[in-house]
């Protein structure tokens, strides 16, 4: 998910708002989701996503293509997670890893999400960390619009610096031109259906 850039000390009310809108996006977006989903590529066990962990503002996202012997990455493109390395933090923390045993389920991709976060989205799988906490509302995500396009507020315009847009609530972070990317060309190829997280 995007940065926050308030104190945790947020006005009951601003938060109450929030939290319904991004409510009500959320609950809807399956449905709406799969429209599209059906419109575009199928799913395919072809590809898979990666995200390989450096830091929480300097790893790696790579769309790579099953193949005999070694796979081969197809792209890779830069990306970041969370805040911190703690992976028990909700809201804040990168990532848990999920390995070839387990790996988080691509659930759905929209276009022109409206939410909290906005514009070209990914849901992936509810997953726990190693002592038990349950991580959700984990998506692959940018900083937009909901019709993809730069806004003026500070959560719908890339800057990469000052603050580092690479910081998420835990989410898998794009830039804007990369996220297109990747949907530009899952459209093409397929949409893969697992995500591996490693480090």
């Amino acid at each position: 998910m995007r940065k926050t850039a308030q104190p945790a000390h947020i006005v009951p009310l601003a938060l109450a708002a929030v939290l319904v809108g991004g409510l009500t996006a959320t609950t809807t977006a399956p449905a709406q989701a799969r429209t599209e989903t059906q419109a575009s590529a199928q799913a395919t066990d072809a590809y898979y996503l990666r995200f390989d962990k450096g830091s929480v503002t300097n790893s790696h996202l790579e769309l790579v293509k099953r193949t005999p012997g070694r796979d081969k990455v197809i792209k890779t493109y830069p990306a970041g997670s969370g805040q911190v390395k703690d992976t028990c933090a909700v809201g804040r923390g990168w990532l848990p890893n999920a390995g070839a045993s387990r790996p988080y389920a691509i659930e759905w991709h929209r276009k022109n999400f409206d939410g909290i976060i906005n514009g070209f989205v990914i849901k992936i799988s509810d997953r726990k960390c190693h002592n038990g906490t349950k991580r959700t509302e984990l998506f692959i995500h940018s900083e937009m619009k909901p019709n993809g396009n730069a806004g003026t507020i500070e959560s719908e315009r890339w800057t990469n610096s000052n603050p580092n847009d690479y910081y998420s609530n835990g989410c898998i972070k794009l830039n804007p031109t990369n996220i297109k990317d990747l949907f530009k060309r899952l459209d093409r190829i397929g949409w893969p259906k697992k995500l591996y997280v490693v480090n």
